[in-house]
């Protein structure tokens, strides 16, 4: 399936969707027999096998689309936790007001020297 193009999948899908449409009406009127039942479960696993995988593809489309980009969509974002994710960065931790700055200048770090 992961070697298919886009469009051939669409047309599996498509072939699916409606094979298990047939099937359905079958069900309904009861001219399908317990194999029919029985297929009705294995054609829907394949049309979810197929849409997951188009899924997959479009969201690998669009992490290159985005990467490096300042933005990007909220499904594309790390998911990480609500509280990591308000955390500040290393950037924003590291920046100092003009007032803090004179002080750290004017009074910098004493530093000792031990004689041995």
């Amino acid at each position: 399936l992961r070697g298919k193009k886009p469009d051939e999948l669409q047309k599996q899908l498509n072939d699916l969707r409606q094979e298990l449409n047939v099937l359905r009406v079958g069900k309904v009127t009861g001219s399908g027999g317990a194999a029919k039942l029985s297929k009705i479960r294995s054609v829907r696993k394949s049309i979810a096998r197929v849409l997951i995988v188009t899924h997959q593809k479009t969201k690998e489309n669009l992490r290159l689309l985005y990467h490096g980009k300042k933005f990007k969509p909220i499904d594309l974002r790390p998911k990480k936790t609500r509280a990591i994710r308000r955390l500040m960065t290393r950037k924003e931790k590291s920046i100092r007001s003009e007032k803090t700055k004179r002080k750290q200048w004017a009074f910098p770090r004493r530093v000792y020297g031990v004689k041995a």
